[in-house]
């Protein structure tokens, strides 16, 4: 007749684990290592076989339990089971009985070696290569010695042994494809049983030991838990806690492993990631430049201080302006241009411009607006992006033109679109437009995206020169000084002429120099003959 037994959860390599599928149902049949159930713990996600063979009569978890070594999964109902089985002899009244086992012993069974195998164990994929073989016949080896390296599509990996013992026989050679189950080693282990016939032990104790069951012939291939793969030869971690590393993109010989014999956890992952999260919200570490932490100084202690706060503008720019400074290699070229006669055009047209009561005012800027975006259409590589992968250059179609305004809270950059075909009063409106809402803080992300190429012009203010940072993704910027009037030799005497110094900067991955001292030439000419610009 039928009875009943309970599966309870053997030895899973962690304290607990979670379970994420149950893969039987209530009155299926099931087999001795079908799989029954998946978890995943912090080390690994594995399924869990079957130590019975019957019919599901109930199921003791649900998925999302959390479950631990000797947790109720299943009652079975095993059929032709050993309470039906003829009595075995019973023993006389003079001979002691036997003490209760789960398998019956002979009395002769004495310790001595017994040979084990090592396979593959679930490497998370079809089929690696064997790259190099870490042991030798005759070598001892050691529990969780490195025996073995591979290498697939997704890691290359080492598989440490599972039981120490002597090396007798190597089933694989470098070079050679194996897949789960290929078998590895032949290992001689000391103390174990003698190899005897045996009774099969009952499934309750077999329920609670791990799902790998030794015959009296032989010992199958011993199977690895995924926890007990390591990558890239020192480093130790789990399926689950190698693919949380790739979401992030990290590599795990950076991470310190706080884990049993060295591995690396899913706590050592979140502790690093939140780390960087932390260095980076705090400016230090220099985007992987190794760049020293700024010291803390107690500044209250030389005198009075007051602190602070740095405004919103300054928050979200000063990061983005630290990392085009590092991550770009600038080169700046200088230059400065005769705008003699554009000033006295421009005084001309503002004059008009008051007499007719237009409401607007032409400043410098709108002429090197114009100039920038000629010379833009003329060297395209100036109106480009490098793309994410910096494999290759996005070459825009459009030219708009950002401007730099200077507001109580900081540098702001709006773009004025379509630059090229806009007249000089167009322009004139539109400057005027974008800068009072950008002073009164009313600017939209709209309102500065979509920028061909950054002027920043401080003429307004002074100074003789800077060195503009490029406004990336953008590939370069103009920076505008302060004009003066200078000796200018024309050949047969020095005459006065009104000359404002220009600084290009530029990412120098995309431009090179001579075309940057092109570019900048370029503009050179177009300020210095209005008439340039028309043709």
């Amino acid at each position: 007749m039928s009875e009943l037994k309970e599966f309870l959860l053997p030895d899973i390599g962690a304290d607990a684990a979670d379970i994420t599928d149950i893969l039987v149902s209530v009155g299926d049949t099931i087999a001795v290592e079908q799989d029954i159930l998946t978890i995943e713990g912090d080390k690994a996600s594995m399924d869990v076989p079957s130590s019975l063979a019957g019919t599901v009569k109930e199921i003791k978890v649900k998925v999302g339990d959390s479950v631990s070594e000797g947790t109720l999964v299943l009652i079975v109902e095993v059929a032709g089971s050993a309470a039906d089985a003829p009595a075995a002899d019973v023993p006389a009244a003079d001979e002691p009985a036997a003490e209760a086992a789960p398998a019956v012993e002979t009395p002769a069974a004495a310790a001595t070696s017994q040979l084990k195998e090592i396979s593959v164990p679930d490497i998370g994929g079809d089929e690696v290569e064997v790259t190099a073989v870490l042991v030798a016949v005759g070598d001892s080896i050691t529990e969780d010695q490195d025996i073995l390296s591979v290498e697939g599509d997704k890691a290359s990996m080492d598989v440490p042994a599972p039981f120490a013992g002597t090396v007798k026989e190597i089933k694989v050679a470098a070079g050679d494809k194996v897949s789960e189950g290929s078998l590895i080693l032949v290992v001689e282990v000391q103390g174990a049983a003698a190899p005897e016939p045996v009774v099969e032990a009952p499934k309750a104790a077999l329920a609670a030991s791990a799902p790998v069951v030794e015959t009296a012939k032989a010992a199958p291939a011993a199977q690895l838990s995924p926890s007990q793969v390591s990558i890239a030869g020192s480093i130790k971690a789990s399926p689950s806690v190698r693919r949380t590393a790739r979401e992030f993109n990290l590599d795990l010989a950076v991470i310190p492993a706080t884990g049993i014999k060295g591995r690396t956890t899913k706590e050592d992952v979140q502790t690093y990631v939140k780390a960087q999260l932390l260095l980076a919200k705090s400016g230090g570490g220099g985007g992987g430049l190794q760049v020293l932490a700024s010291p803390k100084v107690d500044f209250a202690k030389f005198g009075e201080v007051e602190v602070k706060p740095l405004s919103r503008i300054q928050k979200i720019s000063g990061p983005t302006l630290h990392r085009n400074w590092v991550t770009i290699p600038h080169v700046t070229q200088f230059d400065e241009v005769d705008i003699t006669e554009l000033e006295a055009f421009r005084k001309e047209q503002n004059a008009i411009a008051v007499k007719q009561d237009l409401g607007l005012k032409i400043s410098p800027l709108v002429f090197m607006m114009k100039a920038v975006a000629k010379a833009l259409q003329q060297y395209p590589n100036f109106n480009s992006s490098l793309s994410d992968d910096g494999e290759s250059l996005i070459l825009k179609k459009y030219i708009n033109v950002g401007i730099a305004v200077d507001t109580p809270n900081g540098l702001v950059v709006p773009v004025v679109k379509d630059v090229l075909n806009k007249g000089i009063y167009d322009i004139s409106r539109e400057i005027g437009e974008i800068s009072k809402k950008a002073r009164a803080g009313k600017l939209t992300a709209k309102d500065m995206q979509g920028g061909s190429m950054t002027i920043s012009s401080l003429g307004g203010i002074g100074g003789t020169q800077f060195t503009p940072i490029v406004n990336a993704p953008e590939v370069a910027i103009l920076g505008v000084s302060k004009s003066a009037m200078k000796p200018l030799w024309n050949g047969k005497e020095f005459q006065p002429r009104l000359m404002v110094p220009l600084a290009l900067s530029y990412d120098h991955r995309v431009i090179d120099g001579a075309e940057g001292a092109r570019f900048i030439t370029t503009i050179n000419n177009y300020l210095s003959d209005l008439r340039t610009l028309i043709l």
